[in-house]
Order: structure tokens, then C-alpha cells, then sequence
């Protein structure tokens, strides 16, 4: 008997695997594997949280009506070129599915984050990579990269896990060099921790001058809601009425819609996870240089990328991390074997971390 079969190419992709979370043996575990708020969320997010566990057993208005329009005052938005989502990788999914298919291809740099190639693969396109120039986006070889059956083009900018970002003349050479039938996406998951940062763009206002560029943000990063999946898109008005028309109905659950409002208005929350961050992500890239490591240079976002000699060495010193309680991320499935991500933590989780790498270059010089 014949069984039920997949589309073609759903069995080519390979699962996305999230950080660790546990050690064999750890009591105490220090989990530094994948980008959370180093303090957890808002305390006004936990309580709103609670409260709307209440009323769990009405559905959600789908809309989010009122967190899409604190966006909207916050940022002088029309709430209506606003989508929410399960995260903003179910917006990069909703994306490829309304406008990629067989036969197309979505692009995006070297390191990208590995949900563009899988929500392309999932709706039959083809994921095309192009190279990077010193871990950074290479603006030129994206264009040229470029064929008649490209249809999106992903820039994570920040981007995770290499920390570096396209400038706003980058990012404008970028948009002015895709037709117009190509979508430019430019994923901001890390934009809250750049804020004044010379050069960068969060790509706001480049939605408000094209009708081909997106961009997408997250609450799984500043806001500390990773578990509370919630995300959002703005992009141009008839593209949010595509994606409200095939997002599921009820898609950002009721707690998710509370959390996020009260984590968004909590800005003296967010201000000190923003100063805590700004100062432990210099003193650790100062120390691990000191270490005679290899760090990105202009690195931003809430993580350190870290490069050791050589495949070999990077596994040596996961474990030796993990021999400490401490679970950084191997990022090999992004291109980096050679490397480590280490999320920002609390001041005394980032000091442990730099004590446990001196040991072991101290070990292996």
C-alpha cells in the first residue's frame, strides 16, 4: 500500500534545533545558548500575564488591536500595515508562503538565520546563500546573487549569530538595487539593542518609501517573552491584508497579547536591560580579545560570537563551559564550527564565563 507523502522538499530540510538547556549532572545551569533577556521579562508582564489566565477560555481577537496600537503611537505607524505573529519567524513563514513557491528563491547572506532557508524550503522555493565578507553581509554580492527567480531577500540586521549589521547606506544600495517585484525583509530581532548606534537603521522608514520592503520585530529579546511567542511586521498595507488573510485566526493567544502590552510600556525595564547589556557586551568582547580570541569587531545585539583556532577547539571549549555549568551555542549549522555564540547574561553569569575561557586558554597555550 502506498503511504501519504510530503511535499517535495519538506524531507530535505533539516529541523532547526534551539540552544541547549540542560547539562547531564548540572544542578545549577547557566544558560547563555540562545539570545534570552538576561533579567527574564518585565515584572508588570508576569502580572498581566496572570491576570489574563482568567479569561483563557475567550479567543483571542486575532488583530491584537491594542498592543498593535501602542506600536503604532510608539513609532508613528498606521496600525493597519501592522501584523502580529507566533513570534516574527511565523511572519518570515507567513511571508514565503503567500509569495514564494516551486521554482522560486529566496536569498540571504552566509550566517542568515536558519528559518529563511527552512520557511522557503517549506513552501517549495529554493534557499540561495550568498557570501559574507568578514562575517558581515556583503551588499554587493547579495545584488548579484540576485536571478529573475528571486522573489523575497532576507537581512537580519543585526544579525544572529555573526553580530554585525549593514549600515543605512548599505541598506538603501540594498533596496535600490532589487526590482520591484523582489520583498526586501529586513529582520530586527536585536534592533532594541541598537539603538543610537551610528550608521543604523531599523528600517522603519525604508517600509514608509517602498512598497517592496518589510520589516520584522520580535518580544523574545529585550522584552524577555521567547516562551510567550510574539512577534510583529510592518510592512505595506496591501501586503499586512495578504498575511491577515492567511495567518491563523487566533494565531497570538491571550496571555501573549497582555505580556507583550505591559513588557512594551515597561520602558524603565527595557532602559536597564538596554544599559546592563550595552556595558557586559563591551567587558566581555574587551576580556575574550585580551584572551587572544577572535571577536567581530563592530558587534552588537545581546550575544558575543567567538572564534577559536579550529573546529577542534571550539568543541574543546564548549565542554569546558559546560564542565562549568555553562551552556554556550555551538553555531556549526550556521557555517561557524570554529565558533561559539554566548548570550548576555547578569553580571555575574558573564564573569564566570570569562573565568572558565581563561582557564582553558591558559590550558591550551
Amino acid at each position: 500500500m502506498s503511504t501519504p507523502e510530503p511535499q517535495p522538499g519538506i524531507m530535505a530540510i533539516a529541523p532547526y534545533k534551539g540552544g541547549e538547556s540542560k547539562i547531564a549532572g548540572a544542578e545549577k545551569v547557566i544558560k547563555l545558548s540562545s539570545n534570552e533577556g538576561a533579567f527574564g521579562p518585565s515584572p508588570a508582564a508576569v502580572e498581566a500575564m496572570a491576570e489574563a489566565a482568567k479569561s483563557i477560555h475567550r479567543y483571542p481577537d486575532g488583530h491584537s488591536p491594542e498592543l498593535r496600537q501602542a506600536i503604532a503611537d510608539r513609532y508613528g505607524l498606521a496600525p493597519s500595515r501592522i501584523v502580529l505573529g507566533a513570534g516574527s519567524d511565523e511572519i518570515i513563514n507567513l511571508l514565503c508562503q503567500a509569495y514564494v513557491g516551486p521554482g522560486d528563491e529566496v536569498l540571504y547572506s552566509e550566517h542568515g538565520f536558519l528559518m529563511y532557508g527552512i520557511s522557503a524550503m517549506a513552501a517549495g522555493a529554493t534557499p540561495v546563500k550568498a557570501p559574507e565578507t568578514d562575517l558581515k553581509a556583503d551588499v554587493q554580492n547579495l545584488l548579484a546573487a540576485v536571478t529573475d527567480k528571486t522573489r523575497l531577500v532576507f537581512v537580519a540586521n543585526p544579525n544572529n549569530p555573526t553580530g554585525t549589521y549593514l549600515t543605512e547606506d548599505e541598506m538603501a544600495t540594498l533596496r535600490d538595487g532589487l526590482r520591484d517585484d523582489i520583498i526586501l525583509v529586513i529582520d530586527g530581532a536585536y534592533a532594541e539593542y541598537v539603538v543610537g548606534t551610528p550608521g543604523y537603521t531599523d528600517g522603519m522608514a525604508m517600509v514608509h518609501d517602498a512598497d517592496n520592503v518589510v520589516m520584522t520585530r520580535t518580544f523574545s529579546k529585550m522584552y524577555g517573552l521567547g516562551g510567550a511567542r510574539l512577534g510583529w511586521g510592518y510592512m505595506p498595507e496591501d501586503m499586512a491584508s495578504v498575511l491577515n488573510r492567511i495567518r491563523g485566526p487566533f494565531n497570538v493567544s491571550v496571555p501573549a497579547q497582555a505580556a507583550g502590552l505591559a513588557a512594551f510600556n515597561d520602558t524603565a525595564f527595557t532602559e536597564m536591560s538596554r544599559a546592563h547589556n550595552d556595558e557586559w557586551l563591551k567587558r566581555t568582547q574587551d576580556a575574550l580579545r585580551q584572551l587572544g580570541l577572535f571577536v567581530p569587531q563592530d558587534g552588537v545585539g545581546n550575544f558575543v560570537l567567538v572564534r577559536f583556532t579550529d573546529e577542534a577547539t571550539a568543541e574543546a571549549a564548549d565542554e569546558h563551559l559546560k564542565s562549568r555549568g555553562i551552556i554556550a551555542r555551538r553555531v556549526a549549522g550556521y557555517g561557524l564550527p570554529d565558533c561559539l555564540r554566548i548570550t548576555i547574561g547578569k553580571a555575574d553569569e558573564m564573569e564566570a564565563v570569562i573565568a572558565a575561557l581563561r582557564d582553558f586558554m591558559g590550558a591550551n597555550t
